[in-house]
């Protein structure tokens, strides 16, 4: 495969060189304006594309280059919810910085299996909807409406410690009190902030603002303490989200 590595730092680009397959033509962009020029003149097969890069970052590549136009992308990223939700929603594979080398892994193969299987419409579609989610973010829940008794509680988001799946309802705990609402979990998910909210089991999802602490245990599971003394068990599913809150965003 011809491989493009989009990224603004010499160690970054360096750093990913090491954990490709030894078969892969490998091309380097420094910046979003070589990026463009190297994909129109040497049409590499996939393209490691740097997210925040000076001047011109990830997506204004895309959309120099055209959707319709793009080679197979795996995005790369430093800590940016937003945009790893756009990644999720359209199916296009994404690397949280610091890169893993087991996660490189998964995701080099996946973009190997999609170059074969997806067809040049499905590419052109996906990076689309990546594209349409972050020119109009959605507007996520500031508030609860709480049913109780023959009156309604106003709950602002801020104030909910954690939510917990309880069948086709949801618990959500706000200091002492906990109120139940009848919405299955996946759909209060998508409603929430992601830079506020995050899934840290099928069952759990946490306000990490409310984080007081966390212990790493074994096979990439986590115990996270809340503020409210709380202590919660993670899954391995959500192990690379969480490892997010364990590093500064710079």
């Amino acid at each position: 495969m011809k491989v493009l590595i989009v990224d603004d730092e010499p160690l970054a680009r360096e750093g990913i060189k090491l954990m490709l397959a030894s078969d892969s033509q490998l091309l380097e962009a420094r910046n979003g304006r070589e990026a463009v020029a190297k994909i129109r003149e040497e049409k590499p097969d996939l393209v490691l594309l740097d997210v925040q890069m000076p001047r011109m970052d990830g997506f204004g590549v895309v959309e120099a280059v055209g959707a319709d136009k793009m080679p197979a992308v795996i995005f790369v990223t430093a800590h940016d919810a937003y945009a790893i939700r756009a990644f999720e929603i359209s199916a296009v594979d994404y690397l949280l910085k610091p890169i893993t080398e087991e996660r490189f892994r998964i995701a080099f193969e996946r973009a190997r299996n999609r170059l074969r299987a997806t067809t040049p419409e499905e590419s052109t579609r996906q990076m689309l909807t990546v594209l349409d989610t972050i020119a109009n973010p959605r507007r996520y829940l500031s508030r609860l409406a709480v049913r109780s008794g023959d009156h309604t509680i106003f709950l602002a988001m801020d104030e909910v410690d954690w939510i917990e799946a309880e069948q086709n309802y949801v618990c959500v705990h706000a200091g002492e009190a906990a109120h139940l609402l009848h919405v299955p979990m996946n759909t209060i998910e998508t409603s929430l902030d992601p830079d506020r909210f995050l899934r840290i089991h099928r069952s759990y999802i946490i306000n990490v603002q409310h984080v007081k602490q966390l212990w790493t245990q074994t096979h990439g599971q986590y115990i996270v303490e809340l503020s409210s003394g709380h202590r919660l068990q993670s899954s391995r599913t959500y192990s690379e989200k969480i490892r997010a809150l364990l590093s500064n965003p710079f």
